[in-house]
């Protein structure tokens, strides 16, 4: 039971058991003492005794404990965690001996380990580097090619789950709602007209034509469903005239193979953290009420497979139906003029909800945000029912409680940087949350947390936190 524990609550339960040990001891003494004294009226004298000794036996291991866990429980935990970020997080820079100090030659020791991990992981870096250039420089020109050729293009695995696309088809998707690796076509085309498509590919092993109407109603696509030969899932064609939508900006060609044989029906909490696809947000604001507030701006990134996907991204100005506060435009930036033209928040809410759609959405101090888009829930006519993670508590779970756990102090901690023109904008702080939570899910791991009910029960043990935040 007591494995479950954090060191420096084992090593409190084990002052406890001193302190309550050393007083059961004395006022057996005493109680001993007394029953074999002579005279009757030393009462009054052994209780007074008792209590003085009780309490200062108290006092004295809360002091030692204090003591205890300031220079060793607290730097032995720092330690750890410092030792695991260089080891799965790829952080790099020395191990803070000074927090160490009192802990004898273990913190040098570590240094020394960390130092030659690094650089055994740099030369590994390095060769890997060497090797996958070539590869890298092939890509680019790859995906130059496909952005000029007038075709949409997209790979799906069996379940109808986006494994690929091309700058063209981001484009089209767009047309319907952001476009995101690992989300369903359904949420883009009509599911009757792309089953039944698939039903004829599978059938015949041919390519089939196909027309699909999108998921909105609003328009019909002319497509070709191509077979991948061995590989499971199926590529779609959208013809020329669709492709010619696409944005001016070219859109990098955006895919992960492993995505074409990842199936599982396992529930949420039972599911590995890298099967998980993540929306990580942030919001500026008018002020810091949830109640009477309102969001100004929305910013958002997706995470899939543990990476950060280039292009998926929100960086939505919302206009507030109120004048922002000058002290606010001030943190922010953000002011009256920036959103005259800007979508209200029914409007920015539900492109972000889409957005968020069969993922787990992540924020640093999520109850904040969640309460200024759930208190507008029934004005958009969306339920916020998505599971969620907070980052202040993954960094408890990770660094300890005591630890300072700022977006700003986390980023220092796992070698984030945040550009100084990015900070306090909601796209920004998006992004570093994001790669703060890419560098903390190997963490994760490496603590022998890897399921997602795993990671949520570990966190609601700190949920005292939040509450304080807010």
């Amino acid at each position: 039971m007591l494995t479950g524990l954090s060191l420096r609550l084992r090593v409190f339960l084990f002052f406890c058991l001193l302190a309550v040990g050393g007083i059961a001891v004395v006022l057996a003494a005493l109680w001993i003492a007394y029953a074999r004294a002579t005279a009757t009226d030393l009462m009054n004298a052994f209780v007074l005794a008792g209590m003085i000794s009780a309490f200062g036996l108290a006092a004295l291991c809360v002091g030692v404990w204090l003591l205890f866990d300031e220079n060793i429980a607290k730097p032995i935990e720092r330690l750890s965690a410092q030792m695991r970020a260089r080891a799965h997080a790829g952080v790099e820079g020395e191990v803070d001996l000074h927090a160490a100090r009192y802990l004898g030659d273990l913190a040098p020791a570590a240094a020394g380990l960390a130092g030659q991990l690094s650089s055994s992981t740099l030369d590994t870096a390095a060769a890997i580097a060497a090797e996958t250039a070539h590869l890298s420089a092939e890509k680019e020109r790859l995906t130059a090619l496909l952005t000029e050729i007038p075709v949409a293009m997209l790979l799906a695995n069996p379940r109808h789950q986006i494994v690929l696309y091309d700058g063209q088809a981001a484009g089209v998707l767009a047309q319907i709602a952001h476009p995101r690796l690992n989300a369903s076509l359904f949420d883009y085309f009509q599911r009757d007209s792309l089953e039944q498509a698939y039903a004829r590919l599978t059938r015949s092993g041919l390519e089939v034509p196909c027309t699909l109407s999108g998921a909105d109603g609003a328009q019909t696509y002319q497509a070709r469903m191509k077979p991948l030969g061995d590989a499971p899932g199926y590529m779609l064609i959208l013809d020329e005239a669709n492709a010619r939508i696409a944005p001016e900006d070219a859109r990098p060609l955006v895919y992960d193979f492993d995505l074409l044989s990842q199936f599982t029906d396992a529930a949420l909490e039972d599911m590995d953290l890298t099967a998980l696809s993540f929306a990580v947000f942030d919001t500026e604001t008018t002020g810091l009420l949830p109640h009477k507030d309102e969001i100004v701006q929305i910013g958002a990134v997706r995470v899939v497979k543990g990476r950060i996907v280039p292009g998926e991204r929100i960086d939505q100005l919302v206009n507030p139906g109120r004048p922002i506060p000058p002290a606010s435009t001030k943190v922010h930036g953000v002011s009256d003029a920036m959103v005259t033209d800007a979508p209200d928040i029914v409007t920015a809410a539900r492109q972000f909800h889409h957005f968020a759609r069969d993922a787990v959405i992540v924020a640093h101090n999520a109850p904040f945000d969640m309460a200024f888009l759930r208190r507008h829930g029934q004005r958009c006519g969306l339920d916020w029912d998505h599971p969620i993670l907070d980052t202040v508590l993954l960094s408890a779970v990770l660094f300890g409680a005591s630890e300072t756990h700022t977006l700003d102090a986390l980023c220092d901690r796992l070698g984030v940087t945040i550009p100084a023109e990015l900070r306090h904008t909601a796209l920004g702080d998006a992004q570093a949350t994001a790669e703060v939570l890419c560098r903390m899910l190997p963490m994760l791991r490496a603590r022998g947390i890897t399921r997602f009910g795993e990671v949520i029960a570990e966190t609601r043990k700190h949920g005292r936190l939040l509450e304080d935040l807010n």
